[in-house]
């Protein structure tokens, strides 16, 4: 495969997410093409640069390029006494071509996050920004279309259609678009993955770090804005993890791609340019060019000093 290991990632236990309020699809179901959809169907440590600190960036800054914006998003599950804060007010921006980490405890508020800043969710207050795009008032139609377009999704479910060949599956979200399906991006993401042997195999005939590759390819073939992983090696055995969380790294390094992931685990999150820390919904440390001591060490002392928020019913993705 031509992958080193750069780094050994402990398992790590995913979390179903179902869909958000507000949006037609869920979660892990970007392109509305699933049963609830519209559309139905068939590391090593490497050296600083100018996108590495200190995170996270003040949404506007002047000479900079972002990926994503958001300001004074907030969510809200709920009302009166039984309302759930699941996002408190976030303001940050992250430039084109970096990695960034969102870590926290449980019920912290990082897979509400990522469904806003993908919309996938839509805030109670705020606006997001993506590749300089307003998204906060688009209409459904419009967002899952920008998705198509301009996203890339990495889920730890994989969420390959069987009945497509690899090829195909890499090829989905250019004919959900109404694009042309282009053939060579699709040889040429998978030869990056490592998988151009196998185009016309199904997933069911792979393994399942193949099939997150596969995944991984599919996200990167219409060279979308932001690339969002949910928990992509929750699934995996040490060493595929180390293969999968490589190739997302390598897709910021040579690429120039930009890949938000959310994560529970220190190692995933080392190979990230950054991490940013959430309690209680709102930013609450940040951490620039991390290490795995450095991960573990903020992630305990942050567990210690915040006490989980029970979900409302609403907020099935708030953690």
């Amino acid at each position: 495969m031509g992958l080193r290991n750069r780094r050994r990632t402990k398992r790590t236990e995913g979390h179903a997410t179902p869909g958000p309020a507000g949006t037609g699809h869920p979660a892990g179901d970007p392109y509305g093409t699933g049963p609830g959809g519209p559309h139905a169907a068939p590391r090593r440590p490497r050296a600083a640069t100018a996108a590495d600190g200190p995170p996270p960036y003040p949404p506007g800054a002047p000479g900079a390029e972002w990926a994503i914006e958001l300001r004074g998003v907030r969510r809200q599950y709920g009302r009166g006494s039984g309302a759930v804060h699941a996002l408190r007010g976030i303001d940050l921006a992250l430039p084109r071509g970096s990695f960034t980490a969102v870590m926290g405890p449980s019920g912290s508020g990082k897979s509400t996050f990522l469904q806003c800043a993908a919309g996938l969710d839509r805030p109670t207050a705020g606006s997001v920004r993506l590749g300089g795009t307003e998204i906060t008032g688009m209409n459904e139609n419009k967002l899952t279309a920008l998705r198509r377009s301009r996203l890339g999704f990495v889920f730890q479910a994989f969420n390959l259609l069987p009945s497509l060949t690899v090829e195909h599956n890499v090829l989905l979200p250019m004919r959900l678009a109404g694009r042309r399906p282009d053939r060579e991006a699709a040889a040429r993401v998978l030869a990056q993955v490592g998988l151009e042997a196998h185009a016309r195999r199904r997933p069911g005939q792979l393994s399942g770090g193949q099939q997150q590759r596969v995944a991984i390819a599919r996200a990167l073939v219409t060279q979308p804005d932001v690339v969002f992983a949910d928990e992509p090696t929750g699934a995996l055995d040490t060493g595929t993890a180390a293969e999968v969380l490589t190739l997302l790294r390598q897709a910021v390094d040579t690429l120039s791609a930009t890949v938000v992931m959310v994560t529970h685990d220190p190692t995933a999150a080392s190979y990230a340019d950054r991490v940013l820390f959430l309690a209680d919904g709102a930013i609450a440390d940040r951490l620039a060019r991390p290490t795995v001591d450095q991960v573990a060490a903020r992630m305990t002392a942050l567990t210690a000093r915040t006490r989980p928020v029970a979900p409302h019913p609403m907020a099935g993705a708030a953690a």
